[in-house]
């Protein structure tokens, strides 16, 4: 629009300490972007309640205190950053020469672009991730079949670790992002949240077949870790692996079994949790007959037979399985 302004999204005693002049409107004024430009002519700042549903005030001079620190450089947006820092309100400065609307809030500091950038970036950053997500689901496949010809090493759950946690970063990018496109972003969310469900279960669920106990604790620490990584250390097996706990990433490994048993439809996690502890390991659970899955509790003749199929599947497309480098 060309128009400067200052955006305010909360009103009360905090607002009144730093505002002087303008107007207050009798009762609240439903806001419209019509209406939010028109008060933006002004030379003074707008005042919403918190929801942003609702108009306030407009055309008021703020003045908030100067002892407060600010790394910005125009006036506008100096304001800007020391009100929402002494009021802990949302607010937007819009800069008239650059066309950049930066949101603050409390320390806080979110630079808009325009729409159209926007999307075309996330538009591109689906792409990687549509990629990335492919790349996941064959590491995965892949250490369903080590896990049934035993030749599981540390390596492969590394692999397949990082390529989940890849996937969670650039989804947590565009979804910030799309976050920015409101209503217009709708297609691009369901996109988004169809490629990256699922993958924080993945990441847990595989840590605690491989961590050295099985403690909850224990997989939920690694993955903080692996959270904390530098960006630079994420697509290093090595750093990752250190991570998580696993320092000889060729060094073979045996599975407990849980990714496995969270496939199994309608298996409550309880079960799957007495399962893992009465066998220790996937193979001995997966080699165990009828009558040693029933004296497991909550597993009976039903859930046994069910079991036992379901390893004889696994067993069966693993037997037509070549090695392929991930």
């Amino acid at each position: 629009m060309g128009k400067g302004a200052i955006i305010v999204l909360g009103d009360g005693p905090d607002m009144d300490a730093i505002s002087s002049g303008g107007f207050i409107f009798d009762g609240p004024v439903p806001y419209t972007p019509a209406k939010l430009s028109e008060l933006a002519k002004m030379d003074g700042g707008i005042v919403l309640d918190e929801s942003g549903d609702h108009l306030i005030r407009s055309n008021v001079h703020f003045v908030p205190s100067n002892e407060i620190r600010t790394d910005e450089t125009g006036s506008r947006h100096r304001t800007a950053q020391r009100i929402a820092i002494q009021t802990g309100y949302p607010v937007v400065a819009v800069s008239e020469g650059r066309r950049i609307v930066t949101v603050y809030f409390e320390d806080q500091k979110v630079e808009l672009r325009s729409p159209t950038e926007i999307a075309g970036r996330v538009n591109q950053e689906l792409q990687t991730l549509d990629r990335l997500r492919r790349r996941l689901d064959e590491a995965e496949v892949s250490l369903t079949q080590l896990e049934m010809t035993g030749l599981v090493t540390y390596r492969a759950v590394v692999t397949l670790v990082q390529r989940a946690e890849l996937v969670r970063r650039v989804g947590s990018s565009i979804e910030d992002q799309v976050v920015q496109l409101g209503d217009e972003g709708r297609l691009a969310y369901i996109q988004l949240d169809d490629m990256v469900r699922g993958v924080d279960h993945l990441r847990f669920i595989t840590m605690r077949d491989y961590t050295s106990t099985r403690r909850v604790s224990q997989a939920r620490a690694a993955l903080e870790r692996l959270n904390a990584m530098d960006e630079s250390n994420v697509h290093d097996p090595g750093e990752i692996g250190r991570a998580l706990g696993f320092e000889e990433l060729d060094e073979p490994v045996v599975p407990r079994g849980y990714r496995l048993l969270s496939k199994v439809g309608r298996l409550p996690e309880s079960v799957r949790e007495e399962l893992v502890r009465h066998f220790k390991t996937l193979p001995r659970m997966m080699n165990a007959s009828i009558e040693q899955l029933e004296s497991v509790e909550g597993i009976g003749a039903t859930r046994a037979d069910y079991l036992i199929h379901y390893f004889d599947r696994l067993h069966t497309a693993a037997e037509s399985w070549a090695p392929q480098a991930l």
